[in-house]
């Protein structure tokens, strides 16, 4: 059995999808951000760095682990799905993995940040976020004119940067134009476990449509940041 320390953030569905497509047993705890259950004593001896997702392996000698991309590899190994075996594929996937965790990851965040959640409205840092969100877009966009898969099969890789492109228009970032990575965002819907896990530990629905659901979500998110 595998505890699941999650809020629904991307980060938090790359950890819950990538457990519900190798179909491992887990339990889900929700941590309130807003509330800065992250920061309890009991959490960062889990998470040293007082953020979700993080697991724990209890068929493991209880083994705690953070950080997203290290639980996806745990897992992968864990189950032998998702993630070669032979140095070149793995390799492939790990790189992927990491573009998600360097750059689309941090961009979107920050661009989610000075455009959603800061009450101060600062210009430059919007479109340096959202510009360069855009780009590493269109690196994706390139790499699926080549490829149905970001590295040659499925993998880890296509769920973690999927978690994030997924929510583009939060961010701010257009994916106008860009076919390819429409057509992968898409098609990973169809993926096995994808649907479940963007599901846990709650339902989101999409506040971008009712207006005082965006508010709520706001308020709960700028809680999280002044921390």
């Amino acid at each position: 059995m595998i505890d699941l320390y999650t809020a629904p953030t991307p980060n938090g569905y790359k950890a819950s999808c990538t457990l519900e497509a190798m179909k491992l047993e887990y339990k889900a705890h929700t941590i309130n951000l807003g509330e800065g259950e992250q920061f309890t004593p009991e959490f960062l001896k889990i998470s040293p760095n007082g953020r979700i997702p993080a697991i724990v392996d209890r068929d493991n000698d209880n083994l705690a682990i953070f950080e997203s991309g290290a639980i996806m590899i745990y897992l992968a190994e864990k189950s032998g799905m998702l993630l070669p075996t032979d140095s070149k594929g793995r390799s492939k996937v790990i790189q992927w993995l990491m573009f998600q965790m360097g750059g689309i990851g941090p961009m979107m965040g920050q661009a989610n940040v000075f455009f959603r959640y800061f009450p101060e409205k600062i210009q430059p840092a919007i479109d340096r976020y959202q510009n360069e969100g855009r780009r590493l877009f269109e690196v994706l966009d390139n790499r699926l004119a080549e490829n149905e898969w970001l590295a040659d099969d499925y993998s880890i890789a296509d769920i973690a940067n999927w978690c994030w492109v997924r929510t583009h228009n939060w961010s701010g970032i257009s994916t106008e134009g860009l076919s390819h990575l429409e057509r992968w965002k898409d098609a990973m819907y169809e993926q096995p476990g994808m649907l479940e896990g963007i599901k846990v530990p709650m339902k989101i629905d999409n506040v971008m449509k009712d207006k005082k659901k965006a508010k709520e979500f706001i308020e709960r998110a700028q809680k999280s940041v002044k921390k």
